[in-house]
């Protein structure tokens, strides 16, 4: 107990704003749905609001499904009391958030790029941190604006909240798809002696995707938990395990033995389009930053967090960008683990690691679709059915997306596409437009053109990493098949 007091005190504990860090609008939805049952239950034609669609509702119709889904957001309940994050607790919030599956791949981006494409990391980090700043400016300006879809429906009406929420939903998905392909790559690792022998000759299916299959079968039930509260430690073990990874990676390179490991260029212009969407990838977080906002005990302090948060971020991404591309060169592997000199004990840790972050995400990331569906089930449905439904709908997902990571197994061109169509737009042109519209006649000309000449910056760099990954993992694809 006071081991997890400790942890809580620091704001590392499950929380229900490290839940939402994870599961995004699900924490958000649920949160908002629970609030609806309470007015409910308080007697009366109080009405309640349909949290997506931002109607009025009766709440004699939406008492039953409310409650439904009282269980699932029960552990967000304490953000009804006073807010309680601190700036440091904020900073260690948003930046366990943001440290993910992106770091992976910065050495190998660093070295596609050459040095000098640090410079284009550190300027992404520098205009989503700016890009933060606008988000609180936007929640300051409306205090019942509390999702990154009531910025979006605030800015440009029901279109605008279709729009954002189309890009979260499709972030998550390309996130989930890219954990996969992740997991079936670093699993060989990890159980190298049963990858060589392991073989049912009545299934078409490589050692590498069977061990694949079993590890996302152990994960499905993960999917048929209701309840939040339980989910919420898979958020707290996924921080962790980024960690563990960054921290295995630095050991590698001061411990293990590992010289430099020859030349790269200063500047490959022509891979900078892909390279620029593995690093947009990395800093992708913003639909999260109001939960964030809203835990805090002083708001103002916000755009504070931001820059402090994204220059740990950026220093630590630089850093690790720096040794594994200098560790490998030419021969870094789009993932960095898989690059790390085998035997080290040091390596199974940053292997496991790996293995066991996209098993931890699968409940949390789906939550959003779960929350949803459950919406849209009859009210006199019984909670055994929704049940049923829910994890049959979610295993039915996995499986699909597991059938697709499988189908296209080339992890830098999946995230280098996610970075390009859809974080782009969360992370920098979306924010950006928001905040003009809303603040439009009280925002100054300087401001005014800067915004633009992201928004513009943001629209090229979507346009060019899209069409370069996309055409890259056409290529692969089209060679895999070939071979």
């Amino acid at each position: 107990m006071a081991a997890s007091g400790w942890w809580c005190g620091l704001s590392l504990c499950a929380k229900p704003k490290q839940v939402a860090s994870e599961s995004v609008h699900g924490a958000q939805l649920a949160l908002q749905r629970l609030t609806a049952a309470r007015r409910c239950g308080g007697g009366g034609d109080a009405a309640c609001v349909d949290v997506e669609a931002g109607k009025p509702c009766k709440c004699g119709e939406e008492h039953t499904e409310a409650a439904a889904a009282g269980r699932v957001a029960a552990v967000e309940a304490v953000h009804h009391g006073k807010p309680t994050s601190s700036f440091a607790h904020s900073v260690i919030n948003m930046v366990g958030m943001l440290i993910g599956l992106g770091q992976l791949s910065t050495p190998y981006a660093l070295e596609n790029g050459g040095w000098a494409s640090v410079f284009l990391l550190v300027g992404l980090g520098v205009m989503c941190a700016y890009t933060a700043h606008l988000i609180g400016k936007c929640l300051d300006d409306d205090p019942a604006s509390k999702t990154y879809q009531d910025i979006g429906e605030r800015a440009f009406g029901g279109k605008g909240r279709v729009v954002a929420s189309a890009f979260i939903y499709l972030e998550i998905f390309f996130a989930l798809v890219s954990y996969t392909i992740s997991l079936s790559d670093n699993l060989p690792l990890v159980f190298a002696g049963a990858a060589s022998h392991l073989h049912l000759p009545w299934v078409r299916l490589t050692a590498t995707q069977l061990l694949t299959v079993a590890a996302v079968l152990v994960a499905l039930p993960s999917l048929w938990l209701r309840d939040l509260s339980t989910i919420s430690f898979l958020s707290f073990a996924g921080i962790v395990m980024s960690l563990l990874i960054f921290g295995t990676v630095v050991c590698a390179a001061a411990f293990g033995g590992v010289g430099l490991g020859g030349y790269i260029p200063a500047l490959r212009l022509e891979r900078i389009p892909a390279v620029s969407g593995l690093y947009m990838f990395s800093y992708a977080g913003h639909i999260v930053f109001p939960n964030i906002h809203a835990a805090m005990k002083d708001p103002s302090a916000f755009t504070r967090v931001s820059v402090a948060s994204f220059a740990v971020v950026t220093a630590l991404y630089t850093a690790l960008a720096f040794v594994g591309a200098s560790m490998f060169g030419p021969s870094v592997s789009s993932q960095i683990t898989l690059s790390m000199p085998p035997g080290l004990a040091v390596t199974r840790i940053a292997l496991w690691a790996t293995v066991l972050t996209p098993v931890t995400k699968y409940a949390l990331e789906f939550a959003p679709f779960a929350i949803q569906l459950e919406r849209h089930l009859p009210a006199a449905m019984s909670p055994r059915a929704r049940t049923l439904v829910r994890g049959g709908v979610g295993s039915a997902a996995l499986l699909l997306i597991l059938a697709l990571a499988l189908s296209v197994p080339y992890f830098q061109y999946v995230l280098s596409l996610t970075g390009s169509l859809v974080s782009v737009a969360i992370s920098i042109i979306f924010p950006c437009a928001f905040y003009l519209k809303i603040r439009w006649g009280r925002v100054s000309r300087p401001a005014v053109a800067l915004n633009a000449a992201m928004i513009a910056a943001g629209v090229v760099l979507a346009v060019v990493g899209t069409a370069s990954s996309a055409t890259s993992l056409v290529q692969s694809i089209q060679k895999g098949h070939a071979a």
